[in-house]
């Protein structure tokens, strides 16, 4: 029969075997940050951290997240994605005659490529007619069933009798 004490020293054994694991996984998880941060030259400001005493929900407030991300930054955590009106700060390094060029991210891409789902739009096939009455009203098969097929069925038309 295990006793009380021969437990505590398994899980005192396991404790310093899950304490290792995470040390190393926590290494792991390290580098690969310093790696995401070195690559996106982000700075603690942009992390959240640093600045005026700024906390986890001043952070979130002062944070530009967009779907194009910064193209132009002043390394001070002023950031633009160039859409929408110029930043105050932007606006005034530009009045003092910098240019934007100065500003740009590296890595920033002057055009965006086409959003996905216009990619995808254009790589559909395009609708053809399967489906037709005498009236000229047609249909393709695709969506919810229009109204004048719709009353064609109620009326004991069949679908291969409109095909075509």
């Amino acid at each position: 029969m295990t006793t009380y004490a021969q437990i505590q020293k398994k899980i005192a054994l396991l404790q310093r075997q899950a304490d290792s694991l995470r040390d190393k996984e926590v290494a792991g998880v390290i580098d690969r940050i310093k790696v995401a941060i070195s690559h996106y030259g982000l700075t603690a400001q942009q992390l959240g951290f640093g600045g005026s005493g700024a906390g986890p929900k001043a952070a979130r407030g002062t944070r530009k997240s967009t779907a194009t991300g910064t193209r132009y930054s002043d390394g001070a955590g002023g950031d633009w994605s160039g859409r929408g009106p110029r930043p105050r700060w932007l606006r005034e390094a530009l009045a003092a005659g910098r240019s934007l060029e100065d500003f740009r991210v590296s890595g920033a891409a002057a055009n965006t490529a086409p959003p996905a789902r216009k990619a995808a739009r254009a790589q559909r096939r395009p609708s053809t007619v399967i489906y037709r009455d005498d009236a000229g009203h047609s249909w393709t098969g695709r969506g919810p069933q229009p109204r004048w097929l719709k009353e064609a069925l109620a009326q004991g038309k069949t679908l291969s009798e409109l095909a075509g």
